[in-house]
């Protein structure tokens, strides 16, 4: 345990670990794109990872893939990030600024607002939570939680993407909801007036109609 805990310590390797368990595996070139480091720095990374039996490799051709190697890690890495995040949100807390609240991340919901829609979701158990074995994000039994939000899961229009994924948030390192589904709910917030793009920029302004509704439809998220 002892051990864990100081592979834990290092904001690296466990931004790193974050990313493996919420979008499944990557290669090298992949997770130093993502995390904004060089390959050799982050190699030794997680050779040390390696080590500690966190995570394990496997050749694809010219290519190195790594992917979170204990099933019970992604829990634990989930449960640490969702205390951060709590201490985050708590009354009192520092205030965040707007970018930091919502923004977009491609074309869904990334910040406080798209972290609380996937936890809403996974807790309704409309979705299943990540397991480190890919992006993709299976659906649940209950879709009701789907219909507060303003959508209908026959409707979703997937084309050739997948229909809903995990994105690891890097502001608040827990992920948010990406894929066709995660593009939909944002469709839906704008359509509702509840957020509104800011032209030349990802962050997106919660409307006044969105600081009264928003924490109704999405228990846990807090508007400022």
């Amino acid at each position: 345990m002892t051990g864990l805990a100081a592979e834990l310590a290092d904001p690296l390797r466990l931004t790193a670990l974050q990313l493996l368990a919420a979008e499944g595996p990557h290669t090298l070139s992949q997770l130093a794109e993502a995390l904004a480091v060089s390959a050799s720095r982050l190699g030794n990374h997680l050779g040390r990872l390696r080590t500690a039996g966190l995570v394990s490799v496997e050749r694809a051709g010219r290519h190195a893939v790594y992917r979170v190697d204990r099933p019970q890690l992604p829990p634990v890495l989930d449960a640490l990030a969702g205390f951060a995040h709590a201490e985050a949100v708590r009354p009192g807390a520092r205030a965040a600024n707007a970018v930091d609240i919502a923004h977009t991340c491609y074309d869904h919901l990334a910040g406080r607002l798209g972290v609380a829609v996937l936890r809403f979701l996974v807790e309704r158990g409309a979705l299943l939570p990540p397991d480190g074995a890919t992006s993709e994000l299976a659906f649940g039994a209950d879709s009701s939680a789907l219909a507060g939000l303003g959508l209908r899961l026959e409707e979703l229009d997937t084309g050739r993407r997948k229909p809903a994924t995990a994105c690891l948030d890097r502001s608040h390192r827990v992920p948010h909801l990406g894929g066709a589904l995660g593009a939909a709910v944002l469709s839906s917030f704008v359509r509702q007036g509840l957020v509104e793009p800011r032209p030349g920029s990802r962050e997106l302004a919660v409307t006044d109609a969105g600081m009264r509704r928003l924490p109704a439809l999405v228990p846990g998220f807090r508007p400022s």
